[in-house]
């Protein structure tokens, strides 16, 4: 125990610590080196050594573990905390500044140690290399403008396929006179400079790395713009766009290119780091003027370009951003470019690539999103178009569809846009999205939203494949002729699901989501109770209508009276039956007000023929009229709708000076109007043929004589 206790001395004691700080007395040195050899026995016993371990565990366990103070999470001391770190940053900003400066102006008088002689023999063996290496790409850059002009020429007026082919082999001959330059560069370096120990300096290493690398990043932009040969152009632009921007974009590569991979190194290895800075602060400035002043230049075109866009786009929500995007683009350009400079400045070990591959992850962002948007937008305009056996199947299926894809490819574009934005602001780490969707909350909330994007495509899929079924049962060309019940059950079947559909899936999207719809669950049954109460007259349509429904007591093409309007049926739903008349008025009558339901086209029907002749005309000569009439109806074109004899002709009732006989033609359900018509032209004719009379009034007037008064003389 007595060494356990020297050993957690030794550890826990300030004047351990204090012991090991040399210039203090002998006698706290003479205490530690006790104490080591403490240390060391107790390790070297295996008895002692596992007493300690155990005790050194219970003092872990025993320790009390000092709470976390709880976050302060107020705003004012988020805000604090935000404008102490930016406070922070201006600081180590400008001191950076400052410091670069400071370099700048040592490097620049000469305050730092040079050998300039010995920078003499190395920038002269560099000027050797670089005339052999320079000279010989000028020579080969001649050759391969003769060979692309000749490619030009031949793939002038082609398909895309030749200008393919021949923008690879511009290619080639412009990569080949780049690695026969570095190759010639190398044999320089090491045969000429070498010596004869044929050993190249860094110095050359330098300078050729550095045009490989240069001129390999100028050749992508030679091929994609090629500005001499409209004819191996890969992008549609004219002739002195190309050019400018092929000038300018070789200015600026080679500038930083070779500054920062060659005449940096070189001035830090053989003169000073001043030096060194001074020069890459100078071509970043310049390089950033450059910037501005192509920005200015093109201000105009791009805002132009554009408004353009945005014009043919009908100035929508694209075109409209587009629109604002020309007025402005160039301020955030400038502003970028500046604040490139200045994070630079600051610390442009880890702020600048930092910078740099955000730029390049948020142009690429930018480019994959706009060919997807482009893709989805030329499938819209486009249009679909179904075959045509589908077609005649399915007739409105195509109608259905080119409303239903513009809606969910707009929906889907739009998830593009959110996706670009997510992606941005993941390169400029302003939001960490790939660490949130890494996360459980992330997953639960991507999971939830994902369900109910699904739950909604699902309902969507399912009412087109309903709707789709319904119109092909209904469609009269092909398959089995559809019923008048099936037309009315298929309808209201359609609107129910529909309802139906609608409602559970939005219930169930909403639930995806988080969304508790036990309270719309009971909301919706106190706004049905409220309902119930305040519309009684709509619960008895609804009630009334289904009764009407299950009793199957008339469907769509019916001849009906009913609420004493009689005509055709050419709606029906479960609240209301909509009638057409004989005059062409359409009458909606709520099931409510229906109490009698007459349908004249159930089963069969009957044409009722009643004639009137007069009184003095032969009975059986009328009877014999009607039965030849019957079978002149039954010669026409009529027959087929007729499924029985005539019911036998009889007089059914005489008044003074007529009579009137009747029969009936038996008819199927619904066709009895047009052999009905016939029968009785037919009859009227015969009748008029056979001499037989109609009843008709006659007046008759007599003349009296009219007698004196009595006592009257009589008259002469």
């Amino acid at each position: 125990m007595r060494s356990l206790f020297l050993l957690l001395i030794l550890l826990f004691s300030p004047l351990a610590a204090v012991a090991q700080v040399p210039g203090l007395s002998e006698e706290p040195a003479a205490s530690s080196d006790a104490s080591i050899d403490e240390l060391v026995r107790i390790l070297e016993n295996d008895a002692t050594r596992a007493a300690l371990i155990e005790r050194l565990q219970q003092t872990a366990v025993e320790a009390p573990v000092p709470a976390a103070a709880p976050a302060d999470l107020s705003i004012v001391r988020q805000l604090a905390e935000y404008t102490r770190a930016a406070a922070e940053g201006v600081s180590q900003t400008l001191r950076s500044l400052g410091a670069i400066f400071v370099d700048l102006q040592q490097g620049l008088s000469g305050t730092l140690d040079a050998d300039l002689e010995a920078f003499r023999d190395v920038a002269l063996g560099v000027l050797m290399v670089a005339i052999g290496l320079f000279g010989s790409f000028w020579v080969l850059r001649l050759i391969v403008l003769w060979a692309q002009r000749g490619i030009a020429r031949r793939v002038e007026g082609r398909g895309w396929i030749h200008r393919f082919a021949g923008t690879l082999g511009a290619l080639l001959f412009d990569l080949g006179s780049v690695l026969l330059a570095w190759a010639i560069g190398y044999f320089v370096a090491i045969a000429l400079v070498g010596g004869p120990t044929g050993r190249m300096g860094i110095n050359q290493s330098l300078l050729l790395n550095a045009f490989l690398v240069v001129e390999m990043t100028k050749m992508v932009a030679r091929v994609v713009l090629a500005p001499r040969y409209e004819a191996l152009r890969l992008i549609p632009v004219g002739d002195s766009n190309a050019a400018y921007w092929s000038f300018w974009l070789a200015r600026v590569i080679s500038l930083i290119g070779y500054t920062f991979l060659f005449v940096s190194p070189l001035l830090a290895a053989n003169l000073s780091l001043g030096a060194a800075s001074a020069v890459q602060v100078l071509v970043m400035a310049t390089a950033v003027t450059i910037g501005i002043i192509i920005v200015l230049q093109n201000k105009d075109d791009v805002r132009n370009w554009l408004s353009g866009i945005a014009a043919r786009r009908g100035h929508d929500g694209t075109g409209q951003l587009l629109s604002l995007l020309g007025q402005y683009w160039h301020v955030v350009a400038i502003v970028y470019l500046v604040t490139l400079l200045v994070v630079w400045f600051a610390n442009p070990q880890q702020a600048l690539p930092f910078m740099i591959g955000a730029t390049v992850q948020s142009v690429v962002s930018i480019l994959v999103g706009v060919v997807i948007v482009g893709f989805i937008s030329r499938f819209i305009n486009a249009g679909l178009s179904l075959p045509a056996d589908i077609k005649q199947r399915l007739p409105l299926l195509e109608a259905r569809l080119r409303a239903f894809v513009p809606t969910v490819m707009q929906v889907v574009r739009w998830v593009v846009i959110v996706g670009v934005v997510l992606a941005i602001a993941q390169a400029w780490a302003l939001f960490d999205f790939v660490g949130w969707i890494g996360s459980d909350h992330g997953q639960q909330v991507a999971g939830s939203v994902i369900s109910a994007v699904l739950i909604v495509v699902a309902c969507i899929v399912l009412h087109v494949v309903v709707a789709s079924w319904v119109e092909y049962r209904l469609n009269t060309t092909v398959g089995k002729t559809p019923t008048a019940r099936e037309k009315t059950l298929l309808g209201l079947f359609k609107n129910a699901f529909t309802i139906a559909l609608v409602v559970f899936g939005l219930m169930l999207a909403l639930a995806q989501i988080g969304v508790n719809i036990a309270p719309l669950l009971a909301g919706a049954g106190v706004v049905g109770l409220a309902i119930g109460f305040g519309a009684q007259k709509l619960v008895q349509d609804i009630i009334t209508g289904i009764f009407i429904q299950f009793e199957n007591v008339m469907n769509e093409g019916d001849v009906v009276e009913a609420a004493g309007k009689s005509g055709t049926v050419e709606r029906l739903t479960i609240r209301s039956v909509t009638i057409r008349d004989m005059g062409g008025t359409v009458h909606l009558i709520p099931f409510s007000s229906v109490d009698l339901v007459s349908n004249m086209v159930r089963g069969f029907s009957f044409y009722v023929a009643e004639f009137d002749v007069a009184y003095d005309s032969d009975i059986e000569v009328v009877k014999q009229i009607m039965r030849d009439a019957f079978e002149v109806v039954m010669a026409s074109e009529h027959k087929d709708v007729i499924i029985d004899d005539l019911d036998q002709p009889a007089l059914v009732n005489f008044m003074p000076g007529q009579m009137k006989l009747r029969s009936r033609i038996k008819t199927l359900a619904g066709k009895q109007w047009g052999p009905g018509r016939l029968y009785s032209e037919t009859v009227k004719r015969m009748l008029y043929e056979r001499g037989v009379q109609t009843p008709s009034q006659t007046v008759t007037y007599r003349s009296v004589e009219r007698l004196p008064p009595p006592g009257a003389a009589p008259a002469e």
